[in-house]
């Protein structure tokens, strides 16, 4: 068989940012075209602990586990509550915004946009919060 006639797998390269940070704004989006999803801004923390930087992530929800910690995180959120977590973020792109009201009305701002993978960790009011448990697939239920 010819080298032209076998599939190649479909190659991508993976850009991840981890930290932690402020979890904010969740909200389900509904666009006009497509189905609805979860989504949230994290303010990430980075630099000297004692006084950090924030960088701001808006992030549509895309890990099956990320969304369900989210849900149960939402009321907490709602309820201006400080919720803490751990993250992955995947695909973050930066993108332009106007402000359209307050202080800075009509001064371009920056937020980076990506998808929330994972959630390694989570705080509500400095208490720890009790994540569900990792889903182990069956081929490694069944080998062991």
């Amino acid at each position: 068989m010819s080298e032209l006639n076998v599939a190649q797998p479909a190659a991508y390269f993976n850009l991840h940012a981890e930290g932690c940070g402020y979890l904010n704004r969740v909200r389900t989006v509904k666009p006009e075209k497509g189905s609805p999803y979860l989504a949230c801004t994290i303010a990430a923390k980075h630099g000297d602990a004692t006084s950090p930087m924030t960088t701001k992530f808006d992030c549509r929800i895309s890990g099956t586990r990320a969304q369900a910690i989210v849900q149960q995180l939402e009321a907490a959120v709602k309820a201006e509550k400080r919720v803490f977590i751990g993250f992955r973020i995947g695909d973050f792109v930066p993108e332009l915004f106007v402000y359209q009201n307050g202080v800075r009305k009509g001064e371009t701002g920056v937020v980076n946009k990506g998808r929330l993978l994972q959630v390694t960790f989570a705080k509500v009011d400095g208490q720890t919060f009790e994540l569900p448990p990792e889903e182990v697939p069956a081929a490694e239920t069944a080998a062991t």
